[in-house]
């Protein structure tokens, strides 16, 4: 008896102190998001928590008597598209070679390509400036794309591998033996499989991309200056409360595309 009472209380103690756990990294991850939209919505001229009072003007001065702000919106959106755009291919490319490849040069790759994860950013941005001055090549949007491809191609390399890992490998055997190309069973077999992984994998990538600090201080030039870097700027200088509204707009436009992308995706099951 006495030994049955201790389990329950050990047993209970342990979910007790889990669900504190749990409570409080939720609490550090949603509060600092939760000031930032209050914050968004004061009606004084710096940020400041809690705000005297409310009120849409600093949205509507971002959006209408911003132009640096969205000159910058609209760079790190093109970049962004960009940089997902190439690393879906590579990392499609990468899927389909290596999801399934138990040999040693396989495992070696697949380490090499997810390394920018494993790094932090700071450092990846440092080492990647290095070696475009080992080689001689300036500081341009081109080195931008180049640094944000290496932070993106991970993300959609692993949510695709995880798609093709589901497909079952007697329709590829089924398809081959009938005769079909490697085009046709791609296009016809492999790709639809792999359809919902890309997606999943390139809406990660170009959330990362949007809103990546290190390796844009490190790989910018001065004509291409991105949001996250103008935002930091505007902070650092003025403490500017377009900067609140302007992160208040993207944290909204994220949940949007969260909901669309689960909606269209399922999303969640790629993010466990």
């Amino acid at each position: 008896m006495v030994n049955h009472t201790r389990k329950q209380i050990d047993r209970l103690s342990f979910h007790w102190m889990l669900g504190v756990a749990a409570s409080l990294g939720v609490l550090m991850l949603v509060l600092p998001t939760v000031i930032v939209m209050v914050t968004s919505f004061t009606s004084g001229y710096s940020l400041k928590f809690p705000p005297p009072g409310y009120s849409t003007r600093w949205y509507e001065a971002l959006f209408f008597d911003s132009p640096e702000i969205i000159d910058a919106f609209f760079l790190s959106l093109h970049l962004a598209l960009v940089a997902t755009a190439i690393s879906t291919l590579l990392a499609t490319a990468a899927a389909l070679a290596l999801a399934r490849n138990r040999a040693f040069w396989a495992r070696l790759m697949d380490s090499v390509f997810m390394s920018p994860l494993m790094l932090p950013s700071l450092a990846l941005g440092l080492g990647i400036l290095m070696l475009f001055n080992l080689m001689g090549q300036g500081l341009s949007f081109s080195t931008l794309v180049a640094g944000h491809v290496a932070i993106c191609t991970p993300y959609v390399l692993r949510t695709a591998s995880a798609s093709y890992a589901q497909l079952d490998p007697v329709m590829l055997d089924c398809s081959h033996s009938l005769g079909a190309s490697s085009w046709f069973t791609f296009k016809r077999i492999e790709l639809p499989a792999l359809l919902p992984g890309i997606a999943t994998g390139a809406f990660i990538a170009f959330m990362s991309s949007l809103d990546n600090v290190a390796l844009s201080l490190f790989l910018s030039d001065a004509r291409s200056e991105v949001l996250p870097i103008r935002l930091w700027h505007i902070i650092e200088d003025s403490l500017d409360v377009r900067a609140a509204a302007a992160s208040g707009a993207l944290i909204l436009a994220t949940l949007l595309l969260l909901l669309i992308m689960e909606r269209l995706a399922g999303i969640s099951r790629y993010m466990k």
